[in-house]
């Protein structure tokens, strides 16, 4: 039996994504057995995160002000659509792109009863209007409701005159921009193709 306390950090540490028992346990123990000042550090990191961090109002990338660098500084033609924060970070890593991004928070997906409605397609349509954007890359994940949610942007924008793009697969199916390395999302992005 372990003490209330240390079971209430393994239970918190288990709250994140990804983090079963043994590594939660780890976890609080290396913050039971470290110095004081390191645990305050790391509380207090999260404190402020969570006090200061938010999304920018015009993409929805995490920032700690009204309107992210990558809004303020790049290329507003070119827009790379994902489907949550978190992938623009992956995105990122290729160094090599130079437009701004649009997060949907979510995709399309019928069995999970998220419809075009539930998800920020409508800001995405005013930016492209605003800004006279050239292309949208479609960069959601390669997967059953990242395709669908392409395809039912695409029709959208076609007749707007706008070039849409869908970034290659050297992406697997199924899985996440977020797990990609530099160098495949560099070939995916690079090898974009347009979509009919």
């Amino acid at each position: 039996m372990q003490d209330d306390v240390i079971e209430r950090l393994i239970e918190q540490f288990r709250t994140l994504p990804g983090v079963g028992y043994k590594t939660a346990q780890r976890y609080a123990f290396s913050i039971i057995e470290g110095k004081s000042q390191r645990a305050e550090n790391f509380a207090s990191a999260i404190i402020e995160a969570k006090k200061k961090i938010g999304f920018c109002s015009v993409c929805g990338n995490f920032t700690d002000k009204e309107i992210c660098p990558i809004c303020s500084h790049r290329d507003r033609t070119i827009i790379c659509v994902v489907k949550e924060p978190k992938d623009i970070i992956a995105m990122e890593k290729v160094k090599t792109y130079n437009g701004v991004y649009h997060v949907l928070f979510g995709t399309i997906s019928p069995l999970e009863h998220r419809g075009p409605n539930d998800i920020k397609i409508k800001e995405l349509l005013a930016r492209v209007q605003a800004d006279k954007v050239k292309e949208v890359i479609m960069a959601t994940n390669p997967d059953v409701e990242g395709d669908a949610t392409a395809m039912y942007i695409a029709k959208l924008l076609k007749p707007l005159g706008v070039r849409v793009t869908r970034i290659a697969q050297g992406i697997s199916m199924g899985s996440d921009l977020e797990y990609a390395d530099e160098m495949t999302l560099a070939k995916a992005l690079e090898g974009r193709r347009d979509i009919d």
